[in-house]
């Protein structure tokens, strides 16, 4: 649970200079230090990262789609924004809970990139 709520703990960090993007670096610390010991845990925290990563890459995209079309992608940029940023919300409480209760949840719409 705490590899899940980290990433929210991450986001409001760094909100007010970094848009959020530190959201994957309380997942990734809480992996890195139980990933042995722990299976449960090293499972929840990989996804935990994996969502997290996903979520700032997509963001990042969207802030370069916006760079490159001098403004005009922010368009499509502010709307996706928005749903991401609600459904980070909603799937990270989400996790956390089903964490909470001992059962392994999966991300929808995440890339596997730590395996």
């Amino acid at each position: 649970m705490v590899a899940h709520l980290s990433a929210l703990l991450g986001a409001l960090v760094s909100s007010s200079h970094g848009g959020g993007f530190a959201c994957f670096v309380g997942p990734l610390i809480v992996w890195l230090i139980k990933k042995d010991s722990m299976p449960f845990v090293n499972d929840q925290a990989k996804e935990a990262l994996n969502f997290n990563l996903s979520v700032a890459i997509t963001t990042l995209a969207l802030v370069f789609l916006s760079a490159i079309t001098f403004g005009i992608g922010l368009i499509i940029a502010i709307p996706m924004w928005v749903v991401i940023g609600v459904g980070w919300l909603v799937s990270t409480i989400v996790a956390a809970v089903k964490a909470n209760d001992g059962v392994r949840y999966r991300y929808p719409f995440t890339l596997r990139l730590i395996k």
